[in-house]
C-alpha cells in the first residue's frame, strides 16, 4: 500500500532541532580555540608502531560507523515522529438485526417450544450485533426478556427455559412428572393464561411479540413508526389453532407488523400429521403474503433444522461494507530503531574500552 505521512510537519520540526543542536555544538566546539603558548603533543610517534596503528585504524572506523548508526537511527525517529500510515481497506460484515422468539406456549405446542429454545442456545454463541428478546403467549403473553444483546444474559434465560420444559414431550410425559418439575413448568408459564376459556391467541400473540420492537405502534403503522435501521423480524412458532376470540387475527397481525417493517416468520409447531390442516394452510398463505418464511418439518429436517434455517436466510439480508481508514503503519522502522540503538549501545560499549 502507498505510504504517507500523518504529521509530516512533525518531521520537519525534527529535522530543524537536530540541525540547531548540531550547529550549537559546533559552534561551542570552535569557541574555546588553543592557546598557542601550550605545547601541543603529537601522537604520531606513538602510532608508528603496526599493532598501534592497527588498533587506531579501527577506532576510528568504529567511531564513524557509531556515528553513521546515531544519524540513521535520528532519521527513523525523525520519521516515526511524522506517523507513516497506509490506507487500510476492508470488507466489513455488518449485522444489525432484531430477532424476537415468539413461542405459542399452549399444551400441543410446548415440546416444539423447547427444540426452538435449545436452537437458539446453540446460536447465540454466535450472534456479533444481533439483539434478541423472547415472549409467550397463550391467552396472554408475557416478555421473558427483552431486546437485549447481553448474550450472557439470553443464554443464561434460555437455558433456564429448557430446564423448565424438560421432559414435556407429551401428555404421558406431563402426567409421570415430579410435583416439584411440574410446578417449574407452571411458573414459567405464569401469566399466559389469564383469560378464562380462551387458548392460543396467535395474532395477539404476534402483536404483543412486535410491540417489543421499536417502532411498532398498537392498532396502527405507518412510513413515520414503520422507518427503521435495524432488521426486525419474528420468529413465530405455533401451530395455528385458536380457541377464543383474539382480539387480533393472524391476518391483522401481520398486516401490522408488515407496515411496520418487520419480518415475521412462521414454523410450524405441531404434529407432521397436522401439517395439511386447513389451520396450517392458511399460515403459511399468510406468512408467505406477507414476505415471511413458513417452515414445516416436512419442509426438510426437524425443528433444530428448521430454526437455523430461517435464521440463516435472514443473515442473508446482513450487508457488507467496504471501508477504507488510514492507520498507523511503523511496520519495520520500529524493530530497524530498536536494532540499530541496540547495535549502537555496543559500539558505544566498545569504543569506551
Amino acid at each position: 500500500m502507498q505510504l504517507s505521512w500523518q504529521w509530516p510537519w512533525a518531521a520537519l520540526g525534527g529535522v530543524l532541532g537536530a540541525l540547531a543542536i548540531v550547529i550549537l555544538t559546533l559552534a561551542l566546539a570552535n569557541r574555546r580555540k588553543p592557546d598557542d603558548a601550550l605545547l601541543v603533543f603529537s601522537l604520531d610517534d606513538d602510532l608508528g608502531t603496526e599493532h598501534a596503528s592497527h588498533l587506531f585504524r579501527r577506532w576510528r572506523w568504529l567511531n564513524r560507523l557509531a556515528v553513521a548508526l546515531l544519524v540513521v537511527a535520528l532519521a527513523l525517529a525523525i520519521s516515526l515522529m511524522a506517523r507513516p500510515a497506509t490506507v487500510d481497506q476492508s470488507e466489513e460484515h455488518s449485522t444489525s438485526r432484531d430477532i424476537v422468539l415468539c413461542l405459542d406456549v399452549s399444551g400441543s405446542t410446548l415440546p416444539y417450544d423447547r427444540q426452538v429454545i435449545d436452537t437458539y442456545r446453540s446460536l447465540v454463541s454466535h450472534f456479533q450485533g444481533e439483539r434478541i428478546g423472547m415472549s409467550i403467549f397463550n391467552s396472554t403473553s408475557r416478555t421473558i426478556f427483552p431486546l437485549t444483546d447481553d448474550y450472557e444474559l439470553v443464554s443464561k434465560q434460555l437455558e433456564e427455559a429448557s430446564n423448565a420444559l424438560a421432559g414435556v414431550e407429551s401428555q404421558d410425559s406431563i402426567d409421570k412428572m415430579s410435583d416439584k418439575d411440574y410446578q417449574r413448568i407452571a411458573n414459567w408459564l405464569e401469566g399466559t393464561q389469564n383469560r378464562k376459556d380462551t387458548t392460543s391467541l396467535i395474532g395477539d400473540g404476534a402483536v404483543s411479540c412486535a410491540a417489543m420492537l421499536p417502532g411498532f405502534t398498537y392498532g396502527s403503522a405507518d412510513e413515520t413508526n414503520g422507518q427503521r435501521t435495524r432488521a426486525a423480524s419474528i420468529v413465530l412458532a405455533t401451530d395455528n389453532v385458536v380457541s377464543g376470540t383474539p382480539t387480533y387475527t393472524l391476518e391483522q397481525a401481520l398486516d401490522l407488523t408488515s407496515a411496520a417493517d418487520i419480518t415475521v416468520d412462521g414454523l410450524f409447531s405441531g404434529p407432521k400429521v397436522s401439517e395439511s390442516e386447513e389451520t396450517t394452510t392458511n399460515m403459511r398463505e399468510l406468512i408467505e403474503a406477507h414476505q415471511g418464511v413458513f417452515l414445516t418439518q416436512s419442509d426438510g429436517g426437524s425443528v433444530s433444522e428448521l430454526v437455523r434455517n430461517i435464521d440463516k436466510r435472514r443473515d442473508k439480508e446482513s450487508h457488507q461494507t467496504s471501508r477504507a481508514a488510514m492507520v498507523d503503519d511503523p511496520t519495520w522502522w520500529v524493530p530497524v530503531l530498536a536494532l540499530i540503538a541496540a547495535v549502537w549501545l555496543v559500539l558505544t560499549w566498545r569504543l569506551k574500552r
